[in-house]
């Protein structure tokens, strides 16, 4: 039972990234990406941000959503900064609504795949590279969903090693690797 027990949790994500369940996105590559049919068919993909509370960050969407056609690549940008007078690092949780529509939700680049260290009042744009998989419009459960809800929850690492004067350069690396893929 207690070797159930702690298999339990790592069996539990991985069901949820093979099925999307519980709003768990996809991971794809720019060469998956690339190979892609765009659809006819348009979709909206609104954006949403939060932060875990105690965390002194600012962080939310640039914009409100986006519609685009099903299967193009697009991204979005997420502000932070930090309020406080001491580096922090974060992490970002996701989830995708609604229920379903995370199997085929396709992040390329996303500054969630990594902790991001603010130094104290730094502002910096967070990129999210994805697309929509044009498979959502054979699945009879997700084939009428015409927008797609992506939320971000900011919050303070357990890890704080990287928050140091050198630390921040996540968000830079992954803004600049999303913007040369354009």
């Amino acid at each position: 039972m207690l070797g159930l027990g702690f298999a339990a949790v790592p069996l539990y994500r991985i069901f949820c990234q093979v099925t999307g369940f519980g709003g768990t996105t996809q991971r794809a590559s720019a060469v998956e990406a690339g190979a892609v049919k765009i659809s006819g068919k348009t979709i909206s993909v609104r954006f949403d941000g939060n932060v875990e509370s105690g965390l002194p960050w600012k962080f939310g969407p640039s914009q409100v959503s986006q519609d685009m056609q099903i299967g193009q690549r697009r991204i979005a940008f997420f502000t932070a900064e930090n309020l406080s007078d001491e580096p922090i690092t974060g992490v970002a949780s996701f989830n995708v609504e609604p229920d379903g529509a995370g199997l085929y939700f396709k992040k390329i680049a996303c500054f969630c795949f990594n902790q991001q260290t603010l130094q104290p009042g730094q502002k910096v744009e967070m990129p999210v590279q994805y697309y929509v998989d044009p498979a959502i419009q054979d699945n009879p459960d997700t084939q009428y969903i015409r927008q797609i809800t992506l939320s971000y929850t900011f919050h303070k690492s357990p890890d704080q090693s990287a928050a140091k004067p050198s630390g921040g350069k996540a968000a830079s690396k992954a803004l600049d690797q999303a913007s040369a893929a354009r």
